[in-house]
């Protein structure tokens, strides 16, 4: 053996925290303008405490323990509490129906729950018949009263205990995280994550491939800890020692630009809808964020207007693409070296509109419905496939084996068309892609081209039945500012913007919002729904 065996854990990333950067800053917004502000070594010790609670509470090794939290300083700690006592942390959507979250807490067999006070009125709904695998509830911060019974207080439950507990050498690949899908067709599926692929996507979170992130930073995880572990921001922020920022349930544009310019964020996470609102808000106020090299943006394609209004206000948006069963980073879209040379709009089209290019370690392959191998050529499409240190190889209690292949890849369900240079963008998922007399048409790059159109707010595009064609396109459109947007409109800036005649929609919506799942993206099934044909 030429290299020490060390365990790739949970530990790793904690006490590396600990030990070399007990000064540094985490701070959460409360709201009315308040914030909660401590350093890392409080971090530390309060997670410490929560450890020993946690063993006094007598939940055994490999238990799930949940929680039902917003982004905050006291979630942070449960983050490293849980996996680093042998538990594993469950992140319970709290954006899921009942129906959902009774599922998931029963499916995953929840020893514990930890939600924060403003939310105990979900689990009232889920009530005792849900709740029947969970021994304790504990309130996180201040709350109304309950129905639940036994609720204990947080601060009250770490009070006392001793702020040092000592390291436990977990085997690397102990299950440490579990994520549930949000259940977009069926069930959802719980996504197993070890210690080992935890660690390992950290550390591809902070190279420069991914989101480039260091001690120097200042990281805003916009989007939620409850959704695939915040895109892993959190753990690889703590572990590298960065500033960390956390929005509580205050993620509107005013709050989040907020927080961005007086807490001197520079690096930054959240999905289209969330950047749509700060675009408005540094538009409208004239607010510029000098300090910030760049934000992620994924959960769904943003479009084009999008990062074209980000760079107008001098905000690097960089697409990002992954899913829960990846951990979920996968992959970024940064240029080449080789590109640099490029215009700023050639760069857009051939490296910011794209899904990206794979982080190191993650393999990614388009193949048909037959298993073969589509080229990337810039224009076949093919099922997106990918493998990897972090990427699942099953789901929790087996579910779904038909999205795994007999050859060790995970079927994401996209349809992506590779260019090649290496870099792919998503075309659709399979289940949204329109067949219109045997040719596809995809409804996200429709999407895009009528959200460019200045009137528009936003857009979804469904596929209805249709007698002659099999299927065609329905452009569901939110106007800005209560403009009238006529279909004729919508046909001419399509076909000005590439689309061939027989692509282009005979039917235009208006609607006063697209419908969002609970993560944030379009949620075209409401809209099937409402439109049937």
């Amino acid at each position: 053996m030429a290299m020490m065996d060390v365990q790739l854990n949970s530990w790793m990333l904690f006490g590396h925290a600990e030990k070399h950067h007990s000064d540094t800053e985490i701070v959460s917004l409360i709201g009315g303008g308040q914030k909660h502000r401590y350093k890392y070594g409080d971090f530390a010790r309060r997670t410490q405490q929560l450890m020993h609670a946690l063993d006094k509470l007598g939940i055994e090794k490999g238990i799930p323990v949940a929680t039902l939290a917003w982004n905050s300083w006291r979630h942070l700690e449960l983050y490293f509490a849980v996996p680093c006592t042998g538990r594993v942390l469950h992140t319970l959507n709290l954006r899921l129906s009942t129906e959902d979250l009774t599922y998931i807490i029963g499916h995953a067999q929840d020893g514990a729950i930890f939600a924060d006070g403003d939310l105990l009125q979900i689990l009232e709904k889920v009530g005792p018949e849900g709740l029947k695998s969970v021994r304790h509830i504990v309130a996180i911060g201040d709350h109304a009263e309950t129905s639940l019974p036994n609720v204990v207080d947080y601060e009250d439950l770490i009070s006392g205990e001793r702020e040092h507990y000592d390291p436990v050498d977990i085997p690397e690949n102990t299950p440490m995280g579990l994520c549930y899908t949000s259940g977009t067709t069926g069930r959802p599926k719980g996504a197993v994550y070890t210690h080992r692929s935890t660690v390992l996507h950290s550390m591809g979170v902070q190279t420069v491939a991914g989101l480039g992130m260091g001690p120097q930073d200042s990281v805003l995880p916009i989007v939620p800890m409850f959704h695939a572990n915040a895109w892993g921001m959190a753990h690889a922020g703590v572990s590298c020692g960065a500033k960390m920022v956390f929005t509580g349930s205050h993620m509107d544009g005013t709050s989040v630009l907020d927080l961005m310019e007086s807490e001197d964020v520079t690096v930054s996470g959240g999905v289209p809808t969330i950047w749509l609102g700060v675009l408005e808000e540094m538009r409208k106020t004239g607010t510029r964020l000098p300090k910030l090299r760049h934000v992620a943006c994924g959960g769904s394609q943003p479009p084009r207007v999008l990062i074209e209004g980000m760079r107008a206000v001098g905000v690097n948006l960089v697409q990002a693409w992954g899913m829960t069963e990846t951990s979920p980073l996968a992959t970024m879209a940064w240029p080449k070296n080789s590109m640099l040379g490029l215009s700023e709009d050639e760069l857009t089209t051939e490296v910011r509109c794209q899904a990206g290019l794979p982080l190191t370690g993650v393999d990614v392959a388009l193949r048909d419905e037959q298993g073969n191998e589509v080229p990337w050529d810039g224009q076949s499409m093919g099922n997106l496939l990918v493998r990897g240190p972090w990427v699942i190889d099953s789901y929790l209690h087996g579910d779904s084996p038909e999205q795994f292949t007999e050859d060790g890849w995970f079927r994401t369900g996209d349809v992506a068309i590779g260019s090649p240079n290496g870099y792919f963008v998503i075309a659709d998922r399979t289940k949204d892609l329109i067949k219109s007399g045997g040719e596809w048409i995809s409804s996200v790059d429709m999407e895009a081209a009528i959200m460019g159109m200045p009137d528009v707010a936003e857009a979804a595009v469904v596929s209805i039945p249709d007698a002659r064609w099999g299927e065609r396109p329905l452009a569901c459109v939110v106007p800005r500012n209560g403009t009238d947007i006529k279909l004729e409109q919508v046909r001419e800036h399509l076909e000005k913007h590439g689309f061939a005649k027989w692509q282009l929609p005979d039917r235009v919506e208006i609607i006063e919002a697209v419908p969002k799942t609970t993560v944030g993206k379009f949620d075209k099934k409401v809209l099937r729904v409402r439109f049937p044909d």
